[in-house]
């Protein structure tokens, strides 16, 4: 995952990575910045532009959230299935503020992994709303879960807030203290689940202090201006759109304008207008789209455009580079460490690196076979999760070894400090007794056909290995063009695939990564059949 470049605060230099100020409830922090940045000052405007002051997002968590504490119990897993906006942000602080553990939902997985999801979490109560099932068109994945789950619909909490979660909200908007939980920084904050770009997502439990931390890590690694206004549209069920897009801007005193959906690229484009927003948090799939769709200037008041989540691709750099004159900042991340682990800065920006380390944290590399230079990342640090959660084993959370967590991505790091990702340990295919990368045969492709999209992945070969497949959208793409480039820049054709196999599109999650999942299903489907 990845971030970069964030910004918003003080107008002060960069600070020290301050690691008391994680020690509280994340309820607690937001109550802390509205005290800092006052009560009345803008802190979110919301898809339809209407704008939420510190005051009025505290009083409606702690009035929504006392009436959607029944039913439940302190420490219960309470699913929340909202596009990212006011709604999502104030159930999410809302349901934290009682004490129990909001569960992000992503309603893109399908029915079954839903099913998968709420029930390694064991949650039992659904947060989510009428207008948002309609118009995300999930009526049937509702009407499936029906019976089974106690689904509420926020349109139905307003209209009957009781004189009680009215006074509530009062009492706890005047002193917070008097009914809001004051939970251990160390216990769960949030469940999160994995993208599942590889297998079944896991879930990943969180705690206060891993999200407080991983923003302080952010504010002590780039220089901060409370005049940015942070542009966010990645989903809140996606860990950079929840901590770095929702969590941070709001507890450093950042307005936040808030969009639905990623996939919106015309009106994205027009609202980074409209609002003068200065800094875009988006993936490379994402970006390049919103940059082919908007005119020259529209994004003129970006500062930095923050990409995360999949590789930053050259093209993409290229394209922002010369139609806006804006410089992409890369950096990585995992939901497992909160998310954000290392960026680029302005100052310091190498492309081809995702950066440096956050501070507090340490990275151990250990040696891949057939891989040189470069190895296996672990990472250990106060934003680490407090452990995955499994399908096996439903709420019972598995604390990484020693609070080490394997990331699973084979990394260098050289001698300045900057962390250049090499690819997923499950994304490299053994050729002849080769390992070959599949990220660079996407780089060849991307290089080649930068107009197009385009995905790799190995399925058993011959007796020499696994095949390499390229899928992408370029219906004229050949091997022999693909060859030709290679030779022509010093790559072993190794790295060349032996199949080609165009599609109209190439799926991806509703993070924005590629669906390599459903790319190898399509796959093997297409060559069983030729078989």
């Amino acid at each position: 995952m990845s971030v970069a470049s964030l910004a918003a605060a003080s107008g002060e230099e960069a600070v020290p990575f301050d690691i008391e100020r994680s020690h509280q409830p994340v309820f607690h922090a937001l109550v802390e910045a509205r005290s800092k940045y006052g009560a009345d000052t803008p802190a979110l405007v919301d898809g339809d532009e209407r704008v939420l002051t510190y005051e009025e997002v505290i009083r409606a968590a702690l009035a929504v959230g006392h009436a959607l504490k029944k039913g439940t119990k302190s420490g219960e897993c309470v699913g929340i299935m909202l596009p990212t906006g006011a709604a999502s942000v104030v159930a999410f602080f809302g349901i934290s503020a009682y004490g129990r553990i909001p569960t992000m939902m992503n309603f893109t997985a399908g029915l079954a992994g839903l099913r998968s999801a709420l029930k390694t979490a064991r949650v039992k109560k659904i947060v989510t709303a009428r207008r948002f099932v309609e118009l995300a068109k999930v009526e049937h994945v509702v009407e499936a879960m029906q019976g089974h789950f106690d689904i509420v619909y926020l349109e139905d909490v307003r209209e009957k807030l009781s004189l009680v979660d009215k006074l509530y909200a009062a009492v706890g908007t005047f002193v917070p203290s008097l009914v809001a939980s004051n939970a251990l920084h160390s216990k769960p904050a949030v469940i999160l689940f994995t993208s599942g770009t590889e297998g079944e997502p896991k879930g990943v439990a969180l705690s206060h202090a891993n999200l407080l931390s991983n923003v302080e890590q952010v504010r002590a690694h780039l220089k901060l201006y409370q005049t940015d206004i942070l542009f966010n549209p990645l989903p809140t069920f996606h860990c950079f759109g929840l901590t770095v897009g929702s969590l941070m801007p709001l507890i450093l005193g950042i307005k936040v304008v808030t969009h639905p959906t990623p996939l919106q690229p015309h009106e994205i484009v027009k609202r980074i207008r409209d609002t003068k927003a200065t800094i875009l948090l988006s993936t490379d799939t994402f970006i390049s789209q919103y940059a082919r769709a908007g005119d020259q200037g529209d994004l003129n008041s970006l500062r930095l455009a923050v990409c995360g989540a999949e590789r930053l691709r050259d093209e993409t750099r290229a394209l922002l580079r010369k139609k806006y004159s804006i410089e992409l900042l890369e950096g990585y991340g995992v939901t497992e460490a909160a998310p954000v682990i290392a960026a680029n800065q302005p100052e310091a920006n190498h492309p081809g690196t995702v950066g440096k380390l956050m501070k507090g944290m340490k990275t151990r590399l250990e040696p891949v076979e057939g891989i040189a230079n470069a190895g296996r990342l672990f990472v250990h640090g106060p934003n680490v999760m407090l452990g995955y959660i499994k399908a096996d084993q439903p709420g019972v959370i598995q604390p990484p070894e020693e609070g080490w967590h394997d990331t699973g991505d084979i990394v260098s790091i050289d001698d300045e400090g900057f962390i250049a990702i090499k690819g997923r340990m499950k994304r490299f295919a053994k050729i002849g007794g080769e390992t070959v990368s599949l990220a660079v045969v996407e780089s060849i492709a991307s290089a080649l056909w930068p107009e197009f999209s385009h995905a790799a992945i190995a399925i058993p070969g011959d007796r020499k290995g696994e095949t390499i497949v390229l899928i992408t959208t370029n219906k004229d793409a050949t091997r022999h063009d693909l060859v030709g480039w290679a030779h022509n820049h010093g790559v072993a054709e190794i790295a060349v695939p032996r199949k080609i196999m165009v599609v109209d599109d190439i799926p991806v999650l509703g993070t924005g990564k590629t669906d390599y999942v459903s790319i190898e299903k399509t796959v093997k489907a297409e060559v069983a059949a030729t078989a």
